[in-house]
């Protein structure tokens, strides 16, 4: 056991693989190279296309003890991860290792097949009932969850390193061009993904739209896709992005909310070029409402409003208040509407938004960042991940990449929740 940054004892090795306990941000320095997949040719008359799911894991070389990857931008609305992992069992397939973007309570469905080894690992965030699993010791499963920009980091170093990557793509053609703004799964920005078409050494594009070859626009290439396949859906339209997203009407919330935007202002950051970035709860968006006013007040002109998008920075966007939005992710029907047809709303990769090993991550040219908790401590640390009674329920997102990035991060969070305090001498995790 080691010591990490704040005191506490964490095991060096994990699941087999040394590891490096944080210790201080000067101390993280890349070495190396970047990792890079096989080198492949696809001839002039080879097809893409295949039958099934099933036809593809065979034809990727999937074997006991290899990785597989999804992405979360279907999120608890996602069919793609419990198809795939079905798929596995039936060809006797075991010893898997998911290393998804994310895991969400539809995903429930994957316990059963860990419990009979057929996955053995998650390198990846989860949200609900199988973290929940994991720290009841109902499971047996090693668990670590990354930060959106962490994930690419591991990918992109050959820390983590995906076998075969399975990328649902909403809208594709048979030679596996994609996007992810039309059909009847649209999500809109696949941020997520990018980064699978790029390190994993094989990857399938899984779609429910197969449209004439060539898609428009095209977000993530043919170069990048091995196999296509066609699937009935790739999930429930109704959860896969919400219809939409609302200011909180909560009294305290709101208060919360304009005592953060006051801090904003007092900062001197709220000027011409200010960039910006909340998620996607209530009291975030009642801080992005008072910051809206504001700026409409003092007729400011910001420069960027990024991450996960809402159609409330779409609304900002219309009204000119941002030059553009940097889309790594479509919260709402709105802003998968608005990045289909607006080119100042831009789609970027996670590598972009967030991966502190490249040569400049969006986070770093944030301003301000509005995140939320689950518990706070008097020191200011953070936890996100898991509830005060331990169990892990939650996903990291880019709470850490934002927080370490912006120049001003501010957690939005009541003092009680439930009759559990959020502010602690130490949080939890």
């Amino acid at each position: 056991m080691a010591l990490n940054s704040l005191g506490r004892y964490v095991p060096e090795i994990f699941n087999g693989i040394k590891r490096t306990p944080y210790n201080s941000e000067a101390l993280l320095t890349p070495q190396g190279n970047e990792y890079s997949r096989p080198v492949k040719i696809v001839r002039p008359g080879e097809r893409k296309l295949l039958s099934g799911l099933r036809e593809a894991i065979i034809a990727s070389g999937l074997k006991d003890g290899m990785t597989i990857a999804t992405h979360h931008h279907l999120r608890n609305g996602d069919f793609l991860l419990n198809q795939v992992v079905k798929e596995i069992d039936a060809l006797g397939i075991r010893n898997i290792t998911i290393a998804s973007s994310s895991v969400h309570p539809v995903h429930a469905e994957i316990i059963p097949y860990i419990k009979k080894g057929v996955i053995t690992s998650l390198e990846c965030g989860v949200n609900g009932p199988v973290g929940e699993a994991a720290s009841k010791g109902e499971i047996d499963c090693p668990i670590i969850v990354r930060s959106h920009g962490g994930r690419a980091r591991s990918m992109m170093t050959g820390e983590v390193v995906v076998d075969v990557a399975f990328v649902a793509a909403p809208c594709c053609d048979e030679y596996g061009n994609m996007n992810g703004y039309f059909g009847p799964s649209a999500c809109g920005s696949l941020g997520y993904s990018h980064v699978d078409a790029r390190y994993a050494k094989t990857v399938v594009a899984v779609t429910d739209n197969l449209v004439p070859y060539p898609v428009c626009p095209v977000v993530i290439p043919q170069t990048c896709i091995d196999y296509v396949v066609q699937v009935e859906s790739l999930g429930d339209p109704k959860k896969i992005v919400s219809t939409t997203t609302r200011v909180t009407k909560d009294p305290i919330g709101l208060m919360i909310a304009k005592y953060a935007a006051e801090v904003i202002r007092a900062s001197g950051l709220l000027k011409n070029g200010f960039s910006f970035q909340t998620g996607a709860g209530g009291t975030s968006l009642a801080v992005a409402d008072n910051v809206r006013r504001m700026m409409l007040e003092e007729k400011i002109k910001g420069s960027f409003g990024s991450g996960g998008i809402t159609g409330y920075f779409v609304d900002m966007l219309e009204e000119g208040l941002f030059q553009t939005l940097l889309d790594v992710q479509c919260f709402d029907l709105r802003a998968v509407e608005s990045i289909s047809k607006n080119m100042c709303h831009q789609e970027i990769s996670a590598d972009t938004y967030a991966n502190p090993f490249n040569c400049g991550a969006v986070v770093n040219m944030l301003d301000a960042v509005i995140l939320g908790a689950t518990e706070v401590d008097v020191d200011f640390n953070v936890n996100v991940n898991t509830e005060s009674n331990g169990y892990l329920l939650h996903n990291t997102g880019g709470h850490t990449d934002t927080a370490a990035g912006a120049k001003l991060a501010i957690i939005v969070a009541p003092s009680i929740r439930g009759r559990l305090p959020i502010i602690l001498d130490q949080v939890t995790t």
